[in-house]
Protein backbone atom coordinates (compact mmCIF):
# COMPACT_ATOMS: atom_id res chain seq x y z
CA UNK A 1 0.00 0.00 0.00
CA UNK A 2 1.26 3.85 -0.71
CA UNK A 3 -0.56 6.61 -1.75
CA UNK A 4 -0.58 6.14 -5.71
CA UNK A 5 -2.31 2.67 -5.04
CA UNK A 6 -4.56 3.22 -2.16
CA UNK A 7 -6.38 0.16 -0.78
CA UNK A 8 -9.79 0.29 0.55
CA UNK A 9 -9.62 -1.04 4.48
CA UNK A 10 -12.10 -1.05 6.56
CA UNK A 11 -11.65 -1.54 10.95
CA UNK A 12 -14.29 -3.12 12.80
CA UNK A 13 -14.13 -2.04 16.49
CA UNK A 14 -13.00 1.66 17.71
CA UNK A 15 -11.12 0.38 20.87
CA UNK A 16 -7.30 1.19 21.17
CA UNK A 17 -6.61 -1.83 18.97
CA UNK A 18 -8.57 -0.84 16.47
CA UNK A 19 -7.74 3.13 16.85
CA UNK A 20 -4.35 1.23 16.61
CA UNK A 21 -4.87 -0.29 13.35
CA UNK A 22 -6.81 2.43 11.88
CA UNK A 23 -3.95 5.38 12.18
CA UNK A 24 -1.29 2.89 11.31
CA UNK A 25 -2.82 1.91 7.86
CA UNK A 26 -4.02 5.35 7.23
CA UNK A 27 -0.40 6.76 7.15
CA UNK A 28 0.51 4.35 4.97
CA UNK A 29 -1.64 5.19 2.52
CA UNK A 30 -4.71 3.15 2.79
CA UNK A 31 -8.25 4.37 2.33
CA UNK A 32 -9.67 3.49 5.86
CA UNK A 33 -12.81 3.40 7.33
CA UNK A 34 -13.49 2.67 10.97
CA UNK A 35 -16.93 1.07 12.00
CA UNK A 36 -17.76 1.50 15.68
CA UNK A 37 -20.75 0.05 17.41
CA UNK A 38 -20.97 2.40 20.09
CA UNK A 39 -21.69 6.08 20.29
CA UNK A 40 -17.79 6.91 21.01
CA UNK A 41 -14.45 5.50 20.57
CA UNK A 42 -12.58 4.10 22.84
CA UNK A 43 -13.67 0.59 23.59
CA UNK A 44 -13.46 -0.41 27.39
CA UNK A 45 -10.91 2.79 27.85
CA UNK A 46 -14.26 5.32 28.05
CA UNK A 47 -16.20 8.12 30.17
CA UNK A 48 -19.32 9.22 31.03
CA UNK A 49 -20.72 12.03 32.24
CA UNK A 50 -22.79 12.08 35.83
CA UNK A 51 -23.99 15.31 36.52
CA UNK A 52 -20.74 17.78 36.90
CA UNK A 53 -18.32 14.74 36.72
CA UNK A 54 -16.36 12.76 33.91
CA UNK A 55 -16.27 9.16 35.30
CA UNK A 56 -13.74 6.87 33.64
CA UNK A 57 -15.56 3.58 33.88
CA UNK A 58 -12.63 1.83 34.83
CA UNK A 59 -9.34 2.85 36.15
CA UNK A 60 -6.61 2.15 33.79
CA UNK A 61 -2.21 3.10 34.49
CA UNK A 62 0.18 1.89 32.38
CA UNK A 63 4.10 1.39 33.25
CA UNK A 64 7.08 2.61 31.69
CA UNK A 65 7.81 -0.74 29.65
CA UNK A 66 4.42 -0.29 27.82
CA UNK A 67 6.43 1.23 24.57
CA UNK A 68 3.68 0.24 22.17
CA UNK A 69 0.96 2.28 24.29
CA UNK A 70 3.83 4.95 25.04
CA UNK A 71 3.62 5.60 20.93
CA UNK A 72 0.37 5.96 20.44
CA UNK A 73 0.12 8.89 23.26
CA UNK A 74 2.67 10.49 21.64
CA UNK A 75 0.81 9.70 18.12
CA UNK A 76 -1.93 11.44 19.62
CA UNK A 77 -0.47 14.12 20.88
CA UNK A 78 -1.49 13.34 24.83
CA UNK A 79 1.85 12.10 26.32
CA UNK A 80 2.14 15.64 28.41
CA UNK A 81 -1.44 14.36 29.38
CA UNK A 82 -0.63 10.71 30.86
CA UNK A 83 1.97 11.22 33.38
CA UNK A 84 4.80 8.92 34.64
CA UNK A 85 6.55 8.85 37.51
CA UNK A 86 10.41 9.78 37.95
CA UNK A 87 10.63 6.85 39.89
CA UNK A 88 8.59 3.42 40.60
CA UNK A 89 6.81 4.56 44.07
CA UNK A 90 3.75 3.03 45.57
CA UNK A 91 2.49 3.52 49.37
CA UNK A 92 0.81 0.26 50.48
CA UNK A 93 -1.84 0.82 52.90
CA UNK A 94 -3.43 -1.64 55.39
CA UNK A 95 -5.89 -1.23 58.52
CA UNK A 96 -5.05 0.42 61.64
CA UNK A 97 -2.27 2.99 60.07
CA UNK A 98 0.41 0.58 58.94
CA UNK A 99 1.80 1.51 55.32
CA UNK A 100 4.53 0.50 53.79
CA UNK A 101 6.82 2.00 50.90
CA UNK A 102 8.03 0.10 47.26
CA UNK A 103 10.41 2.32 45.91
CA UNK A 104 12.88 1.18 43.48
CA UNK A 105 16.64 3.31 43.34
CA UNK A 106 18.23 4.16 40.99
CA UNK A 107 20.80 1.21 40.59
CA UNK A 108 20.05 -1.04 37.10
CA UNK A 109 17.95 -3.75 36.96
CA UNK A 110 17.04 -6.11 38.59
CA UNK A 111 18.90 -4.77 41.77
CA UNK A 112 16.98 -1.25 42.13
CA UNK A 113 13.48 -3.18 43.61
CA UNK A 114 15.96 -4.92 46.22
CA UNK A 115 16.17 -1.97 48.87
CA UNK A 116 12.54 -1.54 48.12
CA UNK A 117 11.95 -5.72 48.96
CA UNK A 118 14.25 -6.22 52.00
CA UNK A 119 12.48 -3.58 54.38
CA UNK A 120 9.33 -4.18 53.09
CA UNK A 121 7.28 -4.07 56.15
CA UNK A 122 4.25 -6.31 55.57
CA UNK A 123 6.44 -9.59 55.13
CA UNK A 124 8.81 -11.07 57.75
CA UNK A 125 12.20 -11.28 58.02
CA UNK A 126 12.57 -14.38 56.57
CA UNK A 127 9.60 -14.02 54.27
CA UNK A 128 11.85 -11.70 52.80
CA UNK A 129 14.77 -13.40 52.31
CA UNK A 130 13.04 -16.11 50.54
CA UNK A 131 11.22 -13.41 47.81
CA UNK A 132 14.81 -13.32 46.47
CA UNK A 133 14.47 -17.16 45.13
CA UNK A 134 11.33 -16.92 42.89
CA UNK A 135 13.01 -13.43 41.61
CA UNK A 136 16.01 -15.15 40.41
CA UNK A 137 14.52 -18.34 39.05
CA UNK A 138 11.91 -16.11 36.90
CA UNK A 139 14.77 -14.34 35.56
CA UNK A 140 15.79 -18.04 33.61
CA UNK A 141 11.57 -18.40 32.84
CA UNK A 142 11.17 -17.98 28.55
CA UNK A 143 7.10 -16.80 29.13
CA UNK A 144 6.59 -17.88 25.36
CA UNK A 145 7.32 -21.66 26.47
CA UNK A 146 4.02 -23.50 26.34
CA UNK A 147 5.19 -25.53 29.33
CA UNK A 148 4.71 -22.10 31.18
CA UNK A 149 1.11 -21.34 29.84
CA UNK A 150 -0.17 -24.71 31.40
CA UNK A 151 0.97 -23.74 35.06
CA UNK A 152 -0.64 -21.86 37.98
CA UNK A 153 1.27 -18.99 39.46
CA UNK A 154 0.62 -20.28 43.12
CA UNK A 155 1.79 -23.23 42.46
CA UNK A 156 5.06 -22.45 40.83
CA UNK A 157 5.47 -19.68 43.62
CA UNK A 158 5.03 -21.92 46.68
CA UNK A 159 7.16 -24.34 45.11
CA UNK A 160 9.48 -21.48 45.83
CA UNK A 161 9.48 -20.99 48.90
CA UNK A 162 6.46 -18.33 49.14
CA UNK A 163 3.83 -18.79 51.53
CA UNK A 164 0.15 -17.60 51.61
CA UNK A 165 1.20 -14.30 53.23
CA UNK A 166 3.73 -13.65 50.81
CA UNK A 167 1.75 -14.32 48.19
CA UNK A 168 -1.36 -12.30 49.11
CA UNK A 169 0.98 -9.23 50.69
CA UNK A 170 3.28 -8.96 48.13
CA UNK A 171 3.03 -11.17 44.50
CA UNK A 172 -0.51 -10.17 44.29
CA UNK A 173 0.16 -6.51 44.42
CA UNK A 174 1.09 -6.86 40.64
CA UNK A 175 -0.25 -9.67 39.06
CA UNK A 176 -3.89 -9.51 40.25
CA UNK A 177 -4.32 -5.65 38.82
CA UNK A 178 -1.75 -6.46 35.83
CA UNK A 179 -3.67 -9.80 35.08
CA UNK A 180 -7.35 -9.37 36.27
CA UNK A 181 -7.42 -12.95 37.65
CA UNK A 182 -6.37 -14.03 41.43
CA UNK A 183 -3.16 -14.12 41.89
CA UNK A 184 -2.50 -18.64 42.62
CA UNK A 185 -4.57 -18.81 39.64
CA UNK A 186 -3.11 -16.42 37.07
CA UNK A 187 -1.67 -18.77 33.61
CA UNK A 188 2.07 -18.53 34.52
CA UNK A 189 3.37 -17.54 31.09
CA UNK A 190 1.09 -14.58 31.36
CA UNK A 191 2.45 -13.80 35.52
CA UNK A 192 6.21 -14.04 34.05
CA UNK A 193 5.89 -11.62 31.48
CA UNK A 194 4.34 -9.07 34.31
CA UNK A 195 7.28 -9.72 36.71
CA UNK A 196 10.04 -10.26 34.48
CA UNK A 197 9.31 -7.10 32.37
CA UNK A 198 8.17 -4.53 34.58
CA UNK A 199 9.96 -5.77 38.10
CA UNK A 200 12.99 -7.40 36.60
CA UNK A 201 13.96 -5.54 33.41
CA UNK A 202 14.70 -2.33 33.30
CA UNK A 203 15.08 -0.20 35.88
CA UNK A 204 12.14 2.62 34.91
CA UNK A 205 10.17 -0.06 33.60
CA UNK A 206 7.62 -0.32 36.21
CA UNK A 207 7.51 3.52 36.86
CA UNK A 208 3.80 4.31 36.75
CA UNK A 209 1.85 6.00 34.38
CA UNK A 210 -1.38 7.49 35.28
CA UNK A 211 -4.39 9.69 32.67
CA UNK A 212 -4.58 12.67 33.65
CA UNK A 213 -7.49 13.46 31.32
CA UNK A 214 -10.37 11.31 31.18
CA UNK A 215 -10.06 8.26 28.65
CA UNK A 216 -12.76 9.58 26.47
CA UNK A 217 -10.45 12.70 25.63
CA UNK A 218 -7.37 10.70 25.70
CA UNK A 219 -8.12 7.61 23.68
CA UNK A 220 -11.42 8.41 21.96
CA UNK A 221 -11.81 11.99 20.89
CA UNK A 222 -8.00 12.43 20.43
CA UNK A 223 -8.39 9.21 17.93
CA UNK A 224 -11.11 10.66 15.95
CA UNK A 225 -9.00 13.95 15.32
CA UNK A 226 -6.30 12.08 14.11
CA UNK A 227 -8.17 10.14 12.03
CA UNK A 228 -9.87 12.63 10.76
CA UNK A 229 -6.80 14.66 9.44
CA UNK A 230 -5.35 11.50 7.78
CA UNK A 231 -8.20 11.37 6.03
CA UNK A 232 -10.43 8.21 7.77
CA UNK A 233 -14.18 7.93 7.61
CA UNK A 234 -15.30 7.04 11.00
CA UNK A 235 -18.52 5.65 11.23
CA UNK A 236 -19.94 5.12 14.86
CA UNK A 237 -23.08 4.12 15.46
CA UNK A 238 -22.21 1.29 13.05
CA UNK A 239 -22.60 -2.58 14.14
CA UNK A 240 -21.67 -5.24 11.60
CA UNK A 241 -23.56 -8.32 10.69
CA UNK A 242 -21.49 -9.69 8.58
CA UNK A 243 -18.40 -10.02 6.47
CA UNK A 244 -18.37 -11.46 3.31
CA UNK A 245 -15.30 -12.64 1.50
CA UNK A 246 -15.52 -11.94 -2.89
CA UNK A 247 -13.42 -12.40 -5.10
CA UNK A 248 -10.04 -11.33 -3.56
CA UNK A 249 -12.20 -8.34 -1.61
CA UNK A 250 -15.08 -7.83 0.88
CA UNK A 251 -17.88 -6.72 1.85
CA UNK A 252 -18.31 -5.47 5.28
CA UNK A 253 -22.49 -4.98 5.89
CA UNK A 254 -24.14 -2.81 8.67
CA UNK A 255 -27.96 -3.02 9.52
CA UNK A 256 -27.46 0.36 7.59
CA UNK A 257 -24.74 0.25 4.85
CA UNK A 258 -22.22 -1.86 2.81
CA UNK A 259 -18.80 -1.20 2.53
CA UNK A 260 -16.34 -2.74 0.08
CA UNK A 261 -13.08 -3.58 0.92
CA UNK A 262 -9.91 -5.02 -0.34
CA UNK A 263 -9.27 -5.40 3.64
CA UNK A 264 -10.75 -5.83 6.98
CA UNK A 265 -9.39 -5.84 10.46
CA UNK A 266 -12.03 -7.57 13.01
CA UNK A 267 -10.80 -5.48 16.33
CA UNK A 268 -13.70 -6.77 18.22
CA UNK A 269 -13.60 -9.02 21.75
CA UNK A 270 -12.69 -12.30 21.56
CA UNK A 271 -16.27 -13.48 21.52
CA UNK A 272 -17.96 -10.87 18.65
CA UNK A 273 -14.79 -11.83 16.59
CA UNK A 274 -15.78 -15.15 16.76
CA UNK A 275 -19.23 -14.31 15.56
CA UNK A 276 -18.29 -12.20 12.69
CA UNK A 277 -15.01 -14.43 11.11
CA UNK A 278 -16.55 -15.76 7.70
CA UNK A 279 -16.09 -19.82 7.72
CA UNK A 280 -12.74 -20.63 5.95
CA UNK A 281 -11.33 -18.17 7.42
CA UNK A 282 -9.36 -20.36 10.16
CA UNK A 283 -10.13 -23.96 11.06
CA UNK A 284 -13.65 -23.92 13.21
CA UNK A 285 -11.34 -25.72 16.32
CA UNK A 286 -9.48 -22.29 16.33
CA UNK A 287 -12.45 -20.10 16.40
CA UNK A 288 -14.07 -21.92 19.14
CA UNK A 289 -10.80 -22.08 21.02
CA UNK A 290 -10.73 -18.22 21.55
CA UNK A 291 -14.31 -18.00 22.23
CA UNK A 292 -13.69 -20.13 25.09
CA UNK A 293 -11.28 -17.76 26.65
CA UNK A 294 -14.39 -16.32 28.94
CA UNK A 295 -13.66 -13.33 30.79
CA UNK A 296 -12.96 -11.79 34.33
CA UNK A 297 -14.71 -9.11 35.56
CA UNK A 298 -13.82 -6.00 37.22
CA UNK A 299 -15.80 -3.64 39.37
CA UNK A 300 -14.67 0.24 40.36
CA UNK A 301 -16.37 1.63 43.55
CA UNK A 302 -16.59 5.43 43.28
CA UNK A 303 -16.69 7.51 46.71
CA UNK A 304 -17.17 11.19 47.29
CA UNK A 305 -16.40 12.45 50.65
CA UNK A 306 -17.30 16.03 52.30
CA UNK A 307 -13.63 16.83 52.53
CA UNK A 308 -10.31 15.87 52.02
CA UNK A 309 -9.28 12.26 53.34
CA UNK A 310 -5.76 11.66 51.83
CA UNK A 311 -3.00 13.44 49.98
CA UNK A 312 -1.82 10.35 47.95
CA UNK A 313 -2.62 10.16 44.17
CA UNK A 314 -3.03 6.53 44.66
CA UNK A 315 -2.27 4.02 46.79
CA UNK A 316 -2.35 -0.71 46.96
CA UNK A 317 -3.71 -2.06 50.46
CA UNK A 318 -3.15 -5.60 51.61
CA UNK A 319 -5.23 -7.19 54.57
CA UNK A 320 -8.66 -4.88 53.31
CA UNK A 321 -10.94 -5.55 50.58
CA UNK A 322 -9.53 -2.35 48.68
CA UNK A 323 -7.03 -3.04 46.35
CA UNK A 324 -5.64 -0.02 44.76
CA UNK A 325 -7.71 3.10 45.45
CA UNK A 326 -6.79 6.54 43.28
CA UNK A 327 -7.73 10.02 44.11
CA UNK A 328 -9.61 11.25 40.92
CA UNK A 329 -10.65 15.04 42.43
CA UNK A 330 -8.76 16.90 39.53
CA UNK A 331 -9.46 14.26 36.37
CA UNK A 332 -13.59 14.31 37.14
CA UNK A 333 -13.97 18.34 37.30
CA UNK A 334 -14.86 17.94 40.94
CA UNK A 335 -11.48 20.38 42.00
CA UNK A 336 -13.26 22.51 39.35
CA UNK A 337 -16.49 23.11 41.56
CA UNK A 338 -14.77 24.74 44.77
CA UNK A 339 -16.53 22.83 47.24
CA UNK A 340 -13.81 21.10 48.39
CA UNK A 341 -14.87 17.22 48.30
CA UNK A 342 -12.48 14.37 47.59
CA UNK A 343 -13.18 11.77 45.02
CA UNK A 344 -11.37 8.32 45.33
CA UNK A 345 -12.09 5.36 42.80
CA UNK A 346 -11.40 1.73 44.64
CA UNK A 347 -10.76 -0.68 41.35
CA UNK A 348 -11.21 -4.09 41.92
CA UNK A 349 -9.79 -6.91 39.40
CA UNK A 350 -10.68 -10.43 39.33
CA UNK A 351 -13.84 -9.02 40.96
CA UNK A 352 -16.30 -12.28 40.82
CA UNK A 353 -17.05 -12.21 44.06
CA UNK A 354 -18.27 -8.67 43.94
CA UNK A 355 -20.14 -8.35 40.47
CA UNK A 356 -23.22 -8.83 41.43
CA UNK A 357 -23.57 -7.41 44.78
CA UNK A 358 -26.04 -4.82 45.00
CA UNK A 359 -24.30 -0.83 45.72
CA UNK A 360 -25.64 -0.99 48.86
CA UNK A 361 -23.51 -3.75 50.52
CA UNK A 362 -20.77 -2.73 48.27
CA UNK A 363 -21.16 0.92 50.61
CA UNK A 364 -21.86 -1.33 53.62
CA UNK A 365 -18.37 -2.97 52.98
CA UNK A 366 -15.88 0.03 51.40
CA UNK A 367 -17.35 2.90 53.32
CA UNK A 368 -15.70 1.58 56.39
CA UNK A 369 -13.07 -0.32 54.34
CA UNK A 370 -11.45 2.78 52.97
CA UNK A 371 -11.83 4.42 56.80
CA UNK A 372 -9.43 1.99 58.19
CA UNK A 373 -6.87 3.33 55.98
CA UNK A 374 -7.72 6.69 55.72
CA UNK A 375 -8.24 7.28 60.02
CA UNK A 376 -9.48 11.13 58.34
CA UNK A 377 -12.48 9.40 56.24
CA UNK A 378 -13.81 8.40 59.73
CA UNK A 379 -15.17 12.31 60.45
CA UNK A 380 -15.88 12.87 56.83
CA UNK A 381 -19.44 12.69 55.08
CA UNK A 382 -19.89 10.66 52.12
CA UNK A 383 -21.96 12.70 49.50
CA UNK A 384 -22.07 10.26 46.67
CA UNK A 385 -21.31 6.39 46.24
CA UNK A 386 -21.78 4.83 42.85
CA UNK A 387 -20.51 1.75 41.25
CA UNK A 388 -19.21 1.20 37.98
CA UNK A 389 -18.88 -3.06 36.83
CA UNK A 390 -17.09 -3.88 33.52
CA UNK A 391 -18.73 -7.73 33.51
CA UNK A 392 -16.30 -8.98 30.66
CA UNK A 393 -13.25 -6.54 30.96
CA UNK A 394 -10.50 -8.77 30.00
CA UNK A 395 -10.45 -12.80 28.95
CA UNK A 396 -9.50 -15.34 31.65
CA UNK A 397 -6.11 -15.37 32.07
CA UNK A 398 -6.13 -18.50 33.29
CA UNK A 399 -3.59 -21.47 32.46
CA UNK A 400 -4.01 -22.84 29.25
CA UNK A 401 -5.16 -19.53 27.85
CA UNK A 402 -2.00 -18.88 25.86
CA UNK A 403 -2.29 -21.65 23.89
CA UNK A 404 -6.11 -20.35 22.75
CA UNK A 405 -4.85 -16.66 21.80
CA UNK A 406 -4.75 -16.26 17.72
CA UNK A 407 -1.70 -14.78 15.59
CA UNK A 408 -3.14 -11.97 13.66
CA UNK A 409 -3.05 -13.89 10.20
CA UNK A 410 -5.88 -15.67 8.59
CA UNK A 411 -6.29 -18.14 5.89
CA UNK A 412 -8.18 -15.60 3.89
CA UNK A 413 -5.69 -12.63 2.31
CA UNK A 414 -6.49 -9.47 3.48
CA UNK A 415 -9.01 -10.45 7.01
CA UNK A 416 -6.67 -10.14 10.11
CA UNK A 417 -7.53 -10.06 13.80
CA UNK A 418 -6.47 -7.48 16.32
CA UNK A 419 -7.44 -7.21 20.07
CA UNK A 420 -5.64 -7.25 23.48
CA UNK A 421 -6.98 -11.03 23.49
CA UNK A 422 -4.62 -11.85 19.76
CA UNK A 423 -1.23 -13.70 20.61
CA UNK A 424 0.81 -10.59 21.28
CA UNK A 425 2.96 -12.39 24.50
CA UNK A 426 1.16 -9.64 26.52
CA UNK A 427 -1.55 -10.12 29.48
CA UNK A 428 -5.24 -8.39 27.98
CA UNK A 429 -3.54 -4.34 28.70
CA UNK A 430 -3.38 -1.13 26.90
CA UNK A 431 -0.40 -2.29 25.78
CA UNK A 432 -1.60 -5.63 24.45
CA UNK A 433 -4.16 -3.41 22.32
CA UNK A 434 -1.87 -1.13 20.91
CA UNK A 435 0.69 -3.99 20.07
CA UNK A 436 -2.17 -6.26 18.12
CA UNK A 437 -3.43 -2.97 16.35
CA UNK A 438 0.40 -2.84 14.72
CA UNK A 439 0.45 -6.30 14.25
CA UNK A 440 -2.90 -6.85 12.37
CA UNK A 441 -1.47 -3.40 10.11
CA UNK A 442 1.65 -5.21 8.80
CA UNK A 443 0.13 -8.29 8.41
CA UNK A 444 -2.44 -6.52 6.40
CA UNK A 445 -0.71 -5.00 4.07
CA UNK A 446 1.33 -8.36 3.51
CA UNK A 447 -0.98 -10.56 2.76
CA UNK A 448 -2.73 -7.47 0.49
CA UNK A 449 0.87 -6.91 -1.25
CA UNK A 450 1.25 -10.78 -1.69
CA UNK A 451 -1.78 -10.98 -2.89
CA UNK A 452 -4.38 -14.47 -3.35
CA UNK A 453 -2.85 -17.91 -2.24
CA UNK A 454 -0.05 -15.87 -0.58
CA UNK A 455 -1.32 -15.70 2.78
CA UNK A 456 0.67 -16.86 6.13
CA UNK A 457 -1.70 -17.74 8.95
CA UNK A 458 0.09 -16.56 12.55
CA UNK A 459 3.00 -15.24 10.06
CA UNK A 460 3.31 -11.63 11.60
CA UNK A 461 4.84 -12.23 14.83
CA UNK A 462 2.87 -10.06 17.21
CA UNK A 463 5.77 -10.17 20.08
CA UNK A 464 7.50 -7.45 19.20
CA UNK A 465 10.54 -6.23 20.79
CA UNK A 466 10.92 -2.92 23.52
CA UNK A 467 11.36 -0.64 21.00
CA UNK A 468 7.85 -0.96 19.64
CA UNK A 469 6.70 -2.33 15.82
CA UNK A 470 7.31 -0.68 12.26
CA UNK A 471 6.90 -2.77 8.82
CA UNK A 472 7.94 -0.64 6.05
CA UNK A 473 6.54 2.50 7.61
CA UNK A 474 3.90 1.12 10.05
CA UNK A 475 4.53 2.44 13.06
CA UNK A 476 2.81 2.98 16.38
CA UNK A 477 -8.54 -3.35 19.63
CA UNK A 478 -9.95 -3.17 21.15
CA UNK A 479 -8.63 -4.35 24.52
CA UNK A 480 -11.80 -6.17 25.19
CA UNK A 481 -15.07 -3.75 24.94
CA UNK A 482 -17.10 -5.17 27.86
CA UNK A 483 -20.77 -3.85 28.44
CA UNK A 484 -20.10 -1.29 31.68
CA UNK A 485 -22.71 -0.58 34.06
CA UNK A 486 -23.42 1.90 36.32
CA UNK A 487 -25.24 1.73 40.05
CA UNK A 488 -26.43 5.04 41.73
CA UNK A 489 -26.33 4.77 45.53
Amino acid sequence: MNPADPRRVVVIGGGLAGITAAIALAESGAQVTLLEARPRLGGATCSFARDALTVDTGQHIYLGCCTAYRGLLDKLGMTDHAPIQRRFDVTVLAPGGRRARLRRTALPGPLHMLPALTRYAFLSWPERALVSRPALAMRALDPADPALDAQRFGDWLAARGQDERARRALWDLFTVSALNIAGDDASLSLAATVVKTGLLGKKNAADIGVPALPLGELHGDAGAALLTKLGAQVHLNAKVTVIDPTEGAFRVRTSAAEFPSDGVVIAVPHEAAARLIPAGALPPETVAGWAGLGASPIVNVHVIYDRPVTDLPFAAAVDSPVQWVFDRTAISGLSRTGTGQQYLAISLSAADEYVDVPAAQLRERFVPALAELFPAAREAEVTEFFVTRERRATFRQAPGSGALRPQPGTELPGLVLAGAWTDTGWPDTMESAVRSGLAAAIELRRTIRSGPGNSRTGSSSSRYSDSGVSDSGVSGSEANDPASTMEVL
